[in-house]
């Protein structure tokens, strides 16, 4: 189970992950990811959902939140603080050995991250 201190609860938490964070997926997940800013104390927040239309069958739906929850518990501390991270399950993530979902999760973990790190670099030379 994730730690309460790091789960995303409040719906603007998730909005705001999702309308203005760097997004990469793959055919079982998509991440969201805004990254902390400086000096930030806050705890890097992490979110899953499972949208209804992509998994219709909520036992399935809940399974694959369990699944990544595990998954982000491992490397929720690999996160700055004030990251917040939404991570979307999709249909092919239902089925899906737990190491084929680490390896997507890793992917993904470390596109987004490099997507944020450069945006910022690139502001910063601009």
């Amino acid at each position: 189970m994730l730690p309460a201190a790091h789960r995303m609860l409040r719906s603007e938490d998730f909005g705001a992950a999702v309308r203005s964070g760097a997004r990469s997926g793959t055919r079982r997940l998509v991440i969201h990811y805004r990254a902390g800013e400086a000096g930030q104390d806050a705890p890097a927040l992490v979110g899953v959902v499972v949208p209804k239309k992509q998994v219709a069958r909520a036992t399935h739906r809940n399974r694959i939140k369990r699944r990544v929850r595990a998954l982000m518990r491992e490397r929720v501390g690999r996160l700055s603080p004030g990251t917040m991270l939404v991570v979307r399950g999709l249909a092919g993530a239902d089925g899906a050995a737990s190491p084929e979902l680490a390896r997507d999760l890793d992917r993904c973990l470390e596109r987004v991250q490099a997507l944020a790190g450069g945006r910022s670099s690139h502001e910063h030379r601009g």
